[in-house]
């Protein structure tokens, strides 16, 4: 009887590996099961009703959306902002980031309805393993956690025939790439990916270049927040994100591979496309350049660098990520202004800033033209002075028989 039966939350894509795990759970482990997606901005609406209609046809007992893709802007997205997150200089963090927040909304539905056991599709040669099982350990002690796909020894070929033997027929034709769509980015995988000498051929990439002429946009930021894109006003974030996304994935900007360290300890490449991430931290970057100062930008470098590796690395729920977002968020009370970008296929040019905090915009001179607040005989003493400790060390050197 189903009420004697111990509940499970799945956290569900519909894909082959979590469609063999409602079958699974139910039929040889007993479990009633409960499907949930948590959507951080990478499905559409006919994709979560494809779903959902998976779901049900697989019998699952319920299946639910949790849409927290605002969630995920206003506790990820605008601190990766703030902080110029770029994993290596590269990735920005796209994948890694949403899955914090999609396994916290599981486990929160999973206490929802009282269920005595959560479950996932992660495999064991990936990082999302650890994020979904170490988030579901912090958030609910002691819960159980069931990963078929990762602890059972099974092929491609026995998940779709044990499917079928339970009565479930579907397309589970293996596509050659693997796409991981969302608010901040797409990853992809595929053969090229795994090999050190290959890139992603142009097929691979999930938009196309139809842009041919260059073109220029310019995205407002207000307090380190993006504002405006070409103009329009935004007071959804989420939607301009969209829009500049919209915009460069057409000349297909965003694109590249990373390769980094996986929290498992082996070497990982993905490739990814970006086109928004990327013009958005770009341009956030140029309008910081103009409006902090020399001490603020190198000391926010470091924390945001912390801040990364971090969130790529399951550790979102430490609370040294409040403190380094509260220094994130002061940094960028002056952070306003419009940056403007020249967009061309494949690439883009950082044209200029228009800013109130300026700090190029001074009384005191203009780099390399004129002083205004200073004295030649000023710059004659400072200059003495700042080489005291070189002079110093050098006349030593001299004295030992030590000059260079």
């Amino acid at each position: 009887m189903t009420q004697n039966k111990k509940k499970v939350v799945l956290a569900f894509s519909g894909g082959l590996d979590t469609s063999f795990a409602v079958k699974y759970l139910t039929e040889d482990l007993g479990y009633e099961v409960h499907t949930a997606i948590a959507n951080t901005g990478g499905f559409t609406p006919a994709e979560l009703e494809a779903i959902a209609e998976r779901s049900k046809a697989l019998g699952a007992a319920s299946h639910t959306t949790l849409d927290i893709t605002g969630d995920y802007y206003d506790k990820s997205i605008r601190y990766m902002v703030a902080g110029n997150v770029l994993r290596n200089g590269t990735y920005p963090i796209s994948v890694s980031s949403e899955r914090i927040f999609q396994a916290m909304a599981i486990i929160d539905y999973a206490k929802k309805i009282g269920a005595d056991a959560v479950a996932h599709g992660s495999t064991g040669a990936g990082n999302d393993q650890v994020r979904f099982d170490l988030t579901f350990q912090i958030l609910a002690p002691g819960i159980e956690i069931i990963t078929p796909t990762r602890d059972l020894t099974l092929t491609r070929e026995y998940e779709i025939d044990y499917l079928r033997r339970h009565g479930f027929e579907a397309d589970f034709k293996k596509m050659e790439y693997s796409i991981n769509k969302g608010l901040w980015g797409t990853s992809i995988g595929g053969k090229e990916t795994l090999r050190s000498e290959q890139t992603l051929p142009e097929e691979a990439y999930p938009s196309q270049v139809t842009a041919k002429e260059p073109e220029r946009l310019t995205i407002r930021f207000v307090e380190g927040e993006i504002a405006a894109v070409n103009g329009h006003e935004y007071s959804d974030k989420v939607e301009a994100i969209r829009e500049v996304e919209r915009i460069g994935s057409r000349f297909g900007i965003g694109r590249d591979m990373h390769i980094g360290d996986t929290i498992i300890g082996i070497k990982g490449r993905v490739g990814f496309e970006a086109a928004g991430p990327i013009l958005i931290i770009a341009a956030h970057k140029m309008l910081e350049k103009h409006t902090l100062t020399k001490w603020q930008q190198y000391w926010k470098d470091q924390v945001a660098n912390w801040y990364g590796m971090f969130l790529h690395e399951a550790q979102y729920l430490d609370p040294v990520m409040r403190d380094i977002e509260a220094m994130l968020e002061s940094s960028q009370r002056n952070v306003t202004g419009t940056v403007e970008i020249e967009l061309r296929p494949y690439s883009y040019t950082l044209v200029g800033v228009t800013s109130d905090f300026d700090l190029m915009k001074t009384d005191f001179g203009e780099y390399g033209e004129v002083n205004k607040a200073w004295t030649a005989d000023d710059v004659k003493g400072f200059t003495k002075i700042f080489g005291n400790q070189m002079k110093i060390y050098h006349n030593n050197q001299v004295k030992n028989g030590r000059a260079e």
